[in-house]
C-alpha cells in the first residue's frame, strides 16, 4: 500500500490543525479562567512561567506547521473545486485568525510580560501591568480558539468533498 504525499500533509493538517485547536480550546476553557482567580502577581509570574516554558520545538512544529500545511494541502487539491476552496478558506482563517494574531497580538503583549521584574513592582504597578495584559490578551486568544476551531472542522469537511 502506498501512501502518497497528498495524503500525509492532509494528514498533517489535520493532526497539526487539530492539536492547536484543541490547545486553544483547553487554554480558553481551563488555564486562563484558572489562573484568572489568582492575585495579580501569582497570576502575572504563572503567566510568565507558562509563556516561557511553551516556546520549545514540539510546540512551534504543531502550532506553526498548519500556516504553511494549510496552503500546501490547499494547492494539491487544487484539482477539485470543492474541496479546494473548503481547504482555502480553513488555510486563510487559519493563517489570519491564529498565525498573524499570534505574531502581531499575542506575542507582544507576552514580550511586555516577560521583561517585567514582577518582583520590583508596587501594588499598583502590578495592577496596572495585569489590566494592560490579561483582557487584551484573552480577547486575541479566543479569536485563536475559534479561527483555528473553525478551520479545523473546514478540514474535516473538505476531506469529504476530497474524493
Amino acid at each position: 500500500m502506498e501512501i502518497n504525499f497528498k495524503i500525509i500533509i492532509l494528514i498533517l493538517s489535520v493532526l497539526f490543525t487539530g492539536l492547536t485547536a484543541g490547545l486553544c480550546f483547553t487554554w480558553t476553557n481551563a488555564v486562563t479562567p484558572g489562573i484568572g482567580r489568582l492575585d495579580n502577581i501569582s497570576f502575572l509570574k504563572a503567566f510568565q512561567a507558562m509563556n516561557r516554558a511553551i516556546i520549545n520545538g514540539q510546540f512551534m512544529i504543531v502550532f506553526l506547521g498548519p500556516t504553511i500545511l494549510l496552503f500546501i494541502n490547499t494547492y494539491l487539491f487544487r484539482y477539485n473545486s470543492t474541496a479546494f476552496w473548503i481547504f482555502l478558506v480553513a488555510a486563510i482563517l487559519f493563517f489570519v485568525g491564529v498565525g498573524l494574531v499570534t505574531v502581531f497580538g499575542n506575542v507582544p503583549l507576552n514580550e511586555i510580560l516577560d521583561k517585567s521584574n514582577l518582583e520590583a513592582l508596587s501594588k499598583d504597578e502590578l495592577q496596572e501591568l495585569r489590566n494592560k495584559f490579561e483582557q487584551p490578551w484573552n480577547r486575541l486568544h479566543m479569536i485563536r480558539t475559534l479561527s483555528s476551531l473553525i478551520s479545523f472542522v473546514l478540514l474535516i469537511t473538505g476531506i469529504l468533498y476530497s474524493k
